[in-house]
């Protein structure tokens, strides 16, 4: 079983960035696609990147296309998820999560492992 933990959240200013780390512990997920989701107080959860396992495939919500990046380190057992010229709508809990599937998705019902969280607030 893998257990995942989020960082890197913080305040910052709108245009600002942030760099989100997800690190693995329990065993190795460089077999695995991970997926970063995020949740805004009384909304449900959003999708916002997920990286294939070798890192050859990305997708992006169209809401941070251009603006947010994210990659892997393998040999770290780490995903990140790099936040440029933030926005106040991109405050929320940032989630990342290890996808059952092999290709990479955008349904939080194919991720069976979650951190539980980091708080990002982009102030205006």
């Amino acid at each position: 079983q893998v257990q995942l933990v989020e960082s890197g959240g913080g305040l910052v200013q709108a245009g600002g960035s942030l760099r989100l780390s997800c690190a693995a512990s329990g065993r190795t997920f460089s077999s695995y696609t991970i997926g970063w989701f995020r949740q805004a107080p009384g909304k449900g959860r959003e999708f916002v990147a997920a990286i294939s396992w070798s890192g050859g495939s990305t997708h992006y919500a169209d809401s941070v296309r251009g603006r947010f990046t994210i990659s892997r380190d393998n040999d770290r057992n780490a995903v990140y998820l790099q936040m440029n010229s933030l926005k106040p709508e991109d405050t929320a809990v940032y989630y990342c999560a290890e996808s059952t599937g092999v290709v990479p998705s955008r349904t939080p019902i194919t991720y069976g492992y979650w951190g539980e969280g980091t708080q990002v607030t982009v102030s205006s």
